[in-house]
């Protein structure tokens, strides 16, 4: 009797032992934050002698590569780049060479944060294997720091390079080779380090290598150097600017755009007006009258024509020491026709310009057929000016806060390129209270040197407000609308009033571009007073955590 009540006793317990089991259930342990560990390579790493064609990676778990195109640096870089397996989840990686090894050269393979574990992610940081074809490891080191030229910011991944200074050395080498030792500064850092390298001279560059072939392309890649070659080694500290050159002139073939106008795309800068090509075209040996202008928002010139009946035209280009000569069919297509529009309806800013946009060129503009009146239909003095090169009439007046004001243009004010007018045309636009605006008077100090450009821009790089001083150290922007601003100067060195970008070839940097570290909070009816030193050099603001956790 005992036995079987100790028996019943016993499996009471075991039930509740069960259903207090049941109540809880196991959340798992901390979760794993330590990175992977290489346990060996085969040869191992740092090796001399090197003569093979396949090296093994053995880590302590389950290693995973990620963005392995744009982590892994090889240096020197390889003609055939290497295969790297496998793809998917392994303790292990192969990388097999397949190009031939330079004699007595070390290499490096530098992973980024390519590894990482296989659950968590955690990245081995920047585990470079090493390994010298020759009687020994090279181990001498270079570093410095990447800045944009222009920009407030650095791009990602830059590539730094150094290209060996010997006999046959020519500076077109970073068009054509690939350089002697490579880094990148990957997708966080501003600064550089180049390891492992030998003893010697080279010349130093960066580049933001958009096509990934260790070769610079003016049309699409930006470069920053080092002037003077230099010697390794060497314990200087290196700061390298990135510009994006501005190309040298060419003119494409031009395409018929309409009855009366010919497109013709270009490469190279148009801002100023003697930068600009002179064209001719032809009717055998016929001149025609044209006018030149802007293809807006595009890298392409419209070249106007007047009508005729003609199977092909010739079109002369040339630049400077530049000629291209071109010929076309002409097809009979609808011709363009004179309109006219407004850049700004509604509220007219008071630092912004009355501005007309015309379809077509204009050629003559009759003023007593343009009439200005306010609110109260007083007649309002203003004054005109016609870009030609971008097709824009400006009026320019004195501007009175809360008014309203009418444009009227009657019929004959506009005469076009080909001898069109304009119908009745009328504009109306108001101003508003001088309060809704801010003021912001910038203080100037340490200029090294004038003139310089003061600018004022927006989150996206976009130039709000400039002004241009030759000795004033007091910059009065006044009537903003309200927004937060980023200020820079600009350097002018060949006093041309915009910025001109730096050349390889002719070992020009880019003029200097200095940005104010903090942004400027200019609302409506303030009076902001901002003192500038152009020696403090630029350091953007620490950006404040936000706290994100529910409260």
């Amino acid at each position: 009797m005992l036995k079987n009540n100790l028996k019943y006793v016993s499996l009471l317990f075991l039930f509740i032992v069960i259903g207090c089991a049941k109540r809880g259930s196991i959340t798992g342990g901390l979760k794993d934050t330590i990175a992977p560990v290489l346990k060996m390579s085969f040869p191992e790493n740092f090796n001399t002698n090197f003569k093979g064609d396949q090296i093994k990676l053995v880590f302590d778990e389950n290693i995973k590569l990620k963005n392995l195109n744009k982590q892994l640096i090889i240096s020197p870089p390889m003609k055939n780049e290497p295969l790297i397996l496998p793809t998917t989840a392994s303790k292990y990686i192969t990388i097999k060479i397949k190009d031939t090894l330079q004699p007595n050269t070390t290499y490096s393979f530098n992973f980024g944060q390519s590894i990482a574990d296989n659950n968590e992610g955690n990245p081995l940081n920047q585990f470079k294997y090493v390994f010298s074809t020759g009687a020994y490891v090279d181990s001498l080191s270079l570093g410095g720091k990447i800045k944009s030229a222009y920009d407030k910011e650095i791009e990602p991944f830059v590539s730094v390079m150094l290209y060996e200074v010997n006999d046959t050395f020519k500076d077109s080498v970073v068009y054509k080779e690939t350089p002697r030792y490579v880094t990148n500064t990957l997708d966080s850092l501003k600064t550089f380090r180049l390891e492992n390298l030998k003893s010697g001279k080279y010349l130093l560059v960066a580049m933001k290598d958009v096509n990934n072939n260790n070769k610079y392309n003016p049309k699409t890649d930006k470069i920053g150097f080092y002037k003077q070659y230099i010697t390794v080694p060497n314990d200087t500290l290196y700061e390298l600017e990135l510009f994006k050159e501005a190309l040298p002139f060419k003119a494409f073939k031009p395409t018929q755009a309409s009855g009366n106008r010919l497109i013709m795309g270009y490469e190279g800068n148009m801002i100023l007006a003697n930068t600009r090509p002179k064209l001719i075209l032809k009717n055998n040996n016929e001149i025609l009258t044209t006018v030149v202008t802007q293809f807006p928002k595009k890298d392409s010139l419209q070249i106007w024509f007047k009508p005729l009946k003609v199977d092909s035209l010739a079109l002369s280009v040339s630049k400077e020491k530049y000629t291209t000569d071109f010929k076309f069919k002409i097809k009979d297509q609808k011709k363009d026709t004179l309109s006219i529009t407004p850049a700004y309806t509604g509220i007219l800013h008071f630092r912004n310009r009355f501005t007309l946009e015309t379809a077509t060129p204009i050629v003559k503009f009759d003023k007593s057929k343009i009439k200005l009146i306010n609110k109260d239909t007083v007649a309002v003095a203003f004054t005109t000016q016609y870009d030609e090169f971008n097709q824009k009439i400006f009026f320019d007046f004195k501007k009175e806060p809360s008014e309203k004001y009418t444009f009227s243009i009657l019929p004959g004010g506009l005469t076009d390129f080909f001898d069109k007018t304009n119908d009745t045309l009328s504009y109306k636009v108001n101003t508003q209270n001088a309060s809704d605006y801010g003021n912001l008077k910038i203080k100037l100090e340490n200029v090294k040197q004038f003139p310089v450009i003061i600018e004022l821009t927006n989150a996206k790089g976009e130039v709000l407000a400039s002004e241009y001083t030759e000795s004033n150290t007091t910059i009065d922007f006044n009537l903003l609308e309200p927004t937060q601003f980023t200020l820079r100067a600009i350097y002018d060195d060949n006093k041309n009033k915009i910025y001109d970008s730096g050349n390889y070839l002719e070992k020009r940097y880019s003029e200097e571009v200095i940005y104010f570290s903090k942004e400027i909070d200019v609302r409506a009816n303030w009076d902001v007073e901002q003192v500038f030193d152009l020696s403090i050099p630029y350091s953007p603001e620490v950006k404040k955590k936000t706290d994100n956790k529910k409260k």
